[in-house]
């Protein structure tokens, strides 16, 4: 295809201007000055069209049942981010613009769990939003507490992450939701499993496991009929593909790893038939325009972000962590051990600049992995713990553990009693867990031991922003986020389809910028 000649009448702004209106057919055409850019459908009407394409607006981005399930305007989703950060305040924000929101319930006591569910309800009547449900292994009653909280404050979606099994906690969410109307099976309750391996989204593709749910019913958890009924369900609504993000991620790929779980949810499709297709989204990386846009190309959807919105106004961070998020680059991550997994070897992806956490973190993951228990430590190297990372003796952080997990879970401190190994993997999530309640806190004395889960949106984000009215925090409202990003995905794929038309604009023309938004946009 021949590229068509480029250089428009007007100037890139007058471009912009029109590509940005989204509710209007634009044309390309050749006129008397030359090549136009124009919405004016009589100017089209006495000039030669090159290229047209129809009006793109942000609604129209994405599945159609995604927004119609969810109760939403956009197909988008601003992810869960631990210990609260993904605050009530943030979940009623975005609820009220039109938007699904996770509450981030991960890391918090049953108390603040059900304080934030009872504000969201209240200040949010009626509007849809979700709670994250974290898969807690090394805390199996916190993961049933969640649900139990859930189900009391009737909360209808959940964002079910970091599974690496099915469990009994997420499985009676849903089949407790189950119900037959019309000879066609609703589910009431919810699920969207954020994955980034096959073999995981596969668990929630598919039925919930029949021993389990036979041992719900047996608790009383579930009947009988819901029991029957979760044989034609699969265990999620939606799965979202989650690649390089922050917090628990593999890192994979996105133009990898969505290809990889649509063509699997594909193949279950045929082999069950499910009377409606569980939906594939996007997270991970998000966090411009043009990522938007390319997840949405590669067959996503919907999208969710993270990063982003934890240096928004409405996000329970520090106003200092929020001004290390605003001053990241792409490059500026590094794992690091998480807390909720540290046994396993699991990691999270954090903010390297501004903070020693990572570097802190893997060598307590090394003392770890090389020793029995604590008291096996060379002294001169528990002695550099208590006096640079802990700056308490561990016998001192032992006793905080105790009274920590008599109120959260018992059961922990039995265990550790009689194993020094676990013992000494409690003290040492000590200082992973608290770390990220510093940065919340923005603890003064504690910023290089930051823990701020984050991934490269954040600094693709910024330079986006940079020099916008979004480049300072204060003006970092996450419905604006939310509201900008699809806006300028719209725009990207307007000026994806003219490239494929051969049309070629100035790249000035051609990049989203935001500018404030009117009242009620």
């Amino acid at each position: 295809m021949t590229p068509i000649p480029t250089r428009p009448a007007g100037d890139p702004d007058s471009v912009r201007a029109a590509l940005s209106t989204l509710d209007q057919p634009l044309f390309v055409v050749r006129c008397d000055t030359g090549i136009a850019v124009t919405n004016d459908a009589a100017q089209a009407r006495t000039a030669q069209v090159l290229a047209a394409v129809p009006p793109c607006r942000p609604e129209s981005l994405g599945d159609d049942e995604f927004r119609h399930d969810h109760g939403v305007r956009l197909a988008y989703q601003a992810g869960a981010m631990a210990n609260g950060i993904s605050s009530a305040r943030m979940v009623v924000s975005l609820a009220r613009s039109g938007v699904l929101a996770s509450f981030g319930a991960a890391g918090l006591l049953p108390d603040q769990v059900a304080e934030a569910l009872a504000a969201i309800r209240r200040d949010a009547p009626g509007m849809p939003f979700a709670c994250n449900l974290i898969h807690s292994p090394s805390e199996p009653a916190l993961e049933q507490a969640t649900v139990e909280l859930c189900l009391r404050h009737e909360v209808r979606c959940v964002e079910a992450s970091a599974f690496v099994r099915l469990t009994p906690a997420v499985v009676r969410y849903r089949v407790a939701g189950l119900s037959l109307h019309g000879g066609r099976v609703v589910a009431a309750n919810k699920v969207i499993a954020k994955v980034s391996r096959a073999e995981i989204a596969e668990l929630f593709l598919r039925p919930a496991p029949e021993r389990m749910v036979r041992e719900l019913v047996a608790e009383g958890a579930v009947t009988a009929e819901q029991a029957e009924l979760a044989r034609r369900v699969p265990m999620a609504d939606d799965i979202t593909a989650e690649a390089d993000s922050g917090g628990h991620t593999d890192r994979r790929a996105l133009v990898v790893l969505i290809p990889e779980l649509v063509a699997l949810r594909d193949r279950i499709q045929r082999e069950l038939g499910y009377p409606r297709q569980v939906r594939v989204g996007a997270a991970g990386g998000i966090g411009t325009p043009s990522a938007a846009f390319a997840a949405f190309a590669l067959g996503a959807a919907y999208v969710v972000t993270g990063s982003i919105n934890q240096a928004s106004v409405e996000a329970s961070q520090s106003d200092t962590t929020k001004q290390l998020l605003a001053d990241a680059r792409s490059t500026d991550c590094e794992m690091a051990p998480s807390a909720d997994m540290f046994e396993m070897g699991a990691q999270v992806q954090v903010l390297k600049r501004g903070t020693m956490f990572a570097a802190r973190a893997k060598k307590l993951y090394e003392i770890y992995t090389g020793h029995a228990g604590i008291d096996t430590i060379p002294a001169a190297e528990r002695e550099a713990l208590e006096d640079r990372t802990f700056r308490r003796s561990l016998d001192d952080i032992w006793s905080d553990c105790v009274g920590y997990f008599r109120d959260r879970d018992p059961r922990q401190i039995d265990r550790a009693e009689h194993d020094p190994k676990r013992k000494m993997a409690l003290i040492f999530r000590w200082y992973l867990g608290l770390s990220s309640a510093w940065s919340i806190a923005g603890e003064p004395g504690r910023l290089t031991d930051y823990q701020v889960w984050c991934g490269p949106a954040m600094g693709s984000f910024n330079t986006w922003v940079a020099g916008s009215y979004l480049a300072p925090v204060r003006n970092r409202f996450v419905a604006d986020l939310s509201t900008h990003l699809m806006r300028g995905a719209a725009v990207t794929g307007r000026v994806a389809q003219l490239r494929v038309a051969g049309v070629r604009l100035p790249a000035a023309a051609c990049t989203y910028l935001p500018t404030p938004l009117e009242k009620g946009t």
